[in-house]
């Protein structure tokens, strides 16, 4: 009785208006996952791929900034051995070892 007729006649659309309203949120959350979720979890898959082949006299950068060059290489715990001077060995856990330091590329000597 007290009800406006554009009320009454919008009751009857409602699907397309709840689609229309969730639409931004869908394309916010697309957004958000190619650029921030996607790239967060490759880098995550290069660094436990970094993790798992690490060998002997690999240079590495810890979390901690420290530089050391790993000795030993245990597969079946979570440590790897680092000297970080000559004859300071320390333990540390896989997950705090930052980077692999690639020794660089030789320059080719070309005279001219």
């Amino acid at each position: 009785m007290f009800i406006s007729p554009a009320y009454a006649q919008d009751a009857g659309g409602g699907t397309g208006a709840v689609v229309m309203q969730l639409l931004p949120l869908i394309l916010i959350f697309a957004v958000f996952y190619f650029l921030l979720i996607r790239p967060q979890q490759k880098k995550m898959k290069e660094h436990r791929a970094m993790l798992g082949g690490l060998k002997r006299n690999d240079k590495i950068i810890t979390g901690g900034g420290l530089v050391g060059t790993v000795t030993k290489v245990r597969d079946d715990s979570d440590e790897v051995e680092v000297e970080l001077a000559p004859n300071v060995r320390v333990t540390v856990l896989r997950g705090t070892i930052g980077s692999v330091v690639k020794p660089p590329a030789p320059a080719n000597d070309v005279k001219a």
